[in-house]
């Protein structure tokens, strides 16, 4: 995807998201649409490895046909269902049931389904309970789907969050979306939130002019810094990450194998699992 389509692609999710928020304060609706597009890249990400790992075995569906390859791969292999999850925990170090999947999810809210919340609600807990849980465990912890926010009762919220689906799937396909872009977009998307909620902004986002510039002295060689960036970093530490931007701009520099370790710490909850979602995101 090229940057022109990349800056479309979260100016329309942008969009979207200022569409609908209504009078949501921007925090709380931001929480729910980055959440929403993780699990659109956990949905992607997963299907993609189930796909290598069974082969010419993975349903190929007509076009117009709603259900996911891998709904009717469990249809059809009922008794290999255990052993396929084993074998995806040790690759993927996750499972997303087939009810799960941003596929379903969104077909789901396509037609108004009134059992989305619930499915949402059990696919967030699952992802949590069913995976590695140093990686997934509380990932979703903050994300109240029950708040009165989205809705006076569950017919509301559950109406709220198909709309919500539905304006985000459709704007997701006008764009060809692999994990790089998707990434992007939540980085997008938290700048974007931050340019909203004024001093509050700082405590889960580093501007992008600010964090830049940190990033280029970070990789300096300290001891001779008219000889340029170093090559390789042994690890890098931001104690107060925030939604882990700043890390993963000194990431972009050096590259995918530039630094040995990456961490950071966070003290808002909230925040810390935008960290680890950007983090998953950006592999």
């Amino acid at each position: 995807m090229t940057e022109q389509n990349q800056k479309q692609l979260g100016n329309t999710l942008w969009a979207i998201a200022d569409q609908l928020r209504g009078a949501m304060n921007a925090d709380d609706f931001r929480d729910y649409m980055l959440s929403f597009l993780f699990l659109r890249y956990l949905s992607d990400n997963y299907e993609a490895a189930v796909k290598k790992e069974l082969g010419r075995d993975y349903p190929d569906l007509e076009d117009g046909d709603s259900r996911t390859p891998l709904a009717v791969w469990y249809k059809q292999n009922p008794d290999d269902i255990d052993e396929l999850e084993q074998q995806m925990r040790r690759k993927t170090h996750y499972v997303v049931e087939p009810a799960f999947l941003w596929g379903n999810i969104t077909e789901m809210a396509r037609t108004q389904d009134e059992e989305l919340l619930r499915t949402l609600q059990k696919g967030f807990d699952y992802i949590e309970n069913e995976s590695f849980a140093s990686t997934f465990g509380g990932l979703f912890s903050e994300i109240n789907l029950n708040s009165e926010k989205l809705g006076k009762d569950y017919s509301a919220r559950n109406d709220k969050l198909c709309t919500i689906i539905k304006k985000i799937a459709d704007g997701l396909a006008q764009f060809s979306t692999d994990s790089d872009t998707l990434g992007d977009a939540y980085e997008y998307l938290i700048g974007q939130f931050a340019a909203g909620s004024g001093k509050k902004a700082g405590e889960f986002y580093t501007p992008q002019q600010i964090s830049s510039i940190l990033s280029a002295i970070v990789i300096l060689d300290c001891q001779e810094p008219t000889t340029g960036k170093k090559k390789y970093l042994e690890s890098v530490l931001d104690f107060a990450c925030g939604s882990g931007s700043l890390l993963l701009n000194v990431r972009g520099r050096l590259g995918p194998n530039g630094i040995g370790k990456i961490y950071g710490q966070e003290k808002n909850i909230t925040t810390y699992n935008l960290a680890r979602m950007n983090m998953l995101l950006h592999g």
